[in-house]
């Protein structure tokens, strides 16, 4: 795996940009997120799915919690787009206030094998100490390229569920591995 500087992390903070700005970020989101599903991963989405479709889920669901701070989205960027993502989901239950979730962690296929995905899943980690959480929970498909990264970072196989979701490129259910992570 090679490594690449010509990217950069940021935090996504949209409300302080301007609409136009916020407009193309949801489109460069959406484009990476169409890449990835086409791309036969498990992100909660099947074939066929539209550009429009995937820019709606940043509008709808993202843009909003984001907004609201019970997400903090980081962005990689390189050639002046996103080009990665990963998400922190902050549990809002009184109980669980230590713990977040890790969710749409996504490399454009372009920029893939270049140390981005573990500097973003690195970052991640700092954001999730500054809002005092302590354990991290995420899933993947199982035996994807993306457990043995999760692994590499530090995440424990917590186990897996057979047929947990269906295939976004295939009619059939495929497995899921859950994992977690503590933070010191």
């Amino acid at each position: 795996m090679g490594t690449d500087k010509t990217y950069t992390l940021a935090e996504w903070l949209p409300h302080t940009l301007s609409d136009s700005e916020v407009q193309r970020h949801l489109d460069d989101l959406g484009e990476l997120l169409k890449q990835i599903v086409e791309g036969g991963a498990s992100v909660n989405f099947i074939l066929p799915f539209t550009h429009q479709e995937a820019r709606q889920y940043w509008e709808d669901n993202v843009l909003p919690s984001v907004v609201n701070r019970k997400t903090r989205a980081l962005f990689a960027w390189s050639e002046g787009r996103i080009v990665g993502t990963v998400l922190l989901m902050l549990a809002p239950q009184p109980n669980q206030r230590h713990r977040a979730d890790i969710g749409k962690m996504l490399v454009l296929p372009a920029f893939q094998r270049r140390g981005i995905a573990r500097a973003l899943m690195t970052a991640i980690e700092d954001f999730a100490r500054e809002e005092g959480r302590t354990l991290l929970t995420l899933d993947t498909n199982f035996d994807s390229h993306a457990e043995p990264l999760y692994r590499s970072v530090g995440f424990q196989v917590l186990g897996t569920i057979p047929r947990y979701s269906r295939n976004s490129l295939e009619d059939r259910l495929d497995a899921a591995t859950f994992m977690y992570k503590e933070l010191a």
